[in-house]
């Protein structure tokens, strides 16, 4: 074990981690330990970047494929909680952190390592969701990060990149910052910062044009207590699951979103995601909800998935109550069982069909056909008492003159 100080770089392979490793020992003297973890954002193989990590300079690499850890243990979850902050972003990268920052406390055990390091921006939310996670497992060690602490930015990077020779590529060309794993693909900055500029075809890549789709796509996704078991009758993992519906629902274009969301650091800004597979996955799931879970539950539910992506996207993944909140959506998702049969086409998901053996859905009480078991003559009684406290406040309101105006008087005089 060496007597210097050892710090855990969440590494990405890329310009900016790789030239951290360097400049992170100039300026703490620090060994650092490069700790990559794949959670499906594709492109190079593990041990080419575990291998990178080590040209670069850093004295430990470690290397984890998580990518069923990540769709069993926290693309589940999201989908359970209909995931989706402000309505719209299925909380891409702010599910990843938690499941990264794991494995980079993890190293930093096996190394005795006493700092954490990570590659984020001062402005972003990810530097609050690596942060609060390590504190949350591992309230003991510290944390730095070279951007944002060690005034390591772009141009200082590359130039440190040419004057050392680092085996990674370096330009100043590329205009956007991207975040991708197998849950979706975030894309902000570059021209995108201008609200009234719109997104170019270079900004896609999970998806194709929807303005020229191929034929529309039939799939069946079913469901085994609110986790996809199956596409098309065939059993496949959830890993799998996602990856076959980012291919088809990519290819009609499913999944695009343009978003000003509001940051956790104050701010507002602008982002691009596709998400095909989690936006696919989603619709099917709200819609088997529908049919299985009771009204009054459900109603509710739709607060807690809100509040439970606020939480999420808000760096609280650890938190007591994001842990309580996702104790009452497990208890929620008992009955969700069935199938859901959607057309993929243009750019849309849309449901077609829905079975369930725990349906609540009634033919008999729902069919206006002869067979209609519905009794109407109970309505009478059930509108009266209903309506009962809302009659006795208009009542109190023509009392006391405060009734509703109808304008009867005005049209009386014309």
């Amino acid at each position: 074990m060496t007597d210097k100080n050892r710090i855990v770089l969440a590494y990405s392979g890329g310009l900016d981690t790789s030239v951290a490793i360097g400049w992170i020992g100039e300026q703490t003297g620090s060994e650092v330990i490069a700790v990559a973890v794949d959670v499906g954002q594709g492109g190079e193989d593990l041990e080419v970047i575990r291998q990178r990590a080590l040209d670069c300079g850093a004295v430990e690499a470690y290397v984890a494929d998580a990518r069923e850890e990540f769709a069993d243990d926290y693309c589940i979850p999201a989908l359970k909680a209909n995931g989706l902050y402000q309505g719209k972003y299925p909380l891409v990268s702010a599910i990843s952190r938690p499941l990264i920052a794991k494995h980079l406390v993890r190293a930093a055990r096996q190394f005795g390592a006493t700092t954490m390091a990570h590659g984020c921006t001062g402005k972003g939310n990810d530097q609050v969701r690596f942060e609060v996670s390590f504190t949350s497992m591992a309230p003991d060690l510290n944390c730095i990060s070279p951007v944002r602490d060690l005034a390591l930015t772009r141009d200082v990077a590359i130039d440190y990149a040419t004057k050392h020779d680092l085996p990674i590529e370096t330009t100043k060309n590329n205009p956007f910052s991207i975040d991708q794993n197998v849950w979706g693909r975030a894309i902000e900055t570059g021209f995108l910062e201008d609200l009234w500029n719109a997104p170019t075809k270079d900004v896609y890549s999970y998806t194709d044009d929807p303005t020229y789709p191929p034929l529309p796509d039939e799939v069946v996704i079913s469901f085994e207590q609110g986790v996809p078991v199956a596409l098309d009758g065939k059993q496949m993992s959830m890993l799998e699951i996602i990856q076959e519906l980012n291919r088809r629902g990519g290819a009609q274009g499913i999944g695009r979103i343009d978003i000003v969301e509001d940051r956790l650091v104050g701010i507002k800004s602008r982002e691009i995601y596709e998400a095909p597979g989690a936006m696919v996955l989603i619709e099917a799931h709200k819609e088997l909800e529908n049919v299985t879970i009771e009204r009054e539950q459900a109603r509710f539910k739709s607060r807690v998935d809100e509040r439970w992506a606020e939480l999420v996207y808000d760096a609280q993944w650890f938190s007591p109550l994001k842990g309580s909140l996702d104790a009452f959506i497990e208890d929620t998702q008992r009955y969700v069982t069935g199938d859901v049969r959607m057309t993929l086409h243009a750019g849309r998901a849309t449901v077609t069909g829905r079975r369930s053996d725990s349906s609540l859905y009634d033919f008999n009480l729902a069919t206006y056909e002869t067979g209609d078991t519905f009794d109407q003559s109970h309505s009478r009684g059930f509108i009266e008492i209903y309506g009962m406290a809302a009659k006795l406040a208009a009542a109190r309101d023509v009392r006391f003159g405060n009734g509703v105006d109808f304008g009867v008087g005005n049209l009386a005089n014309e």
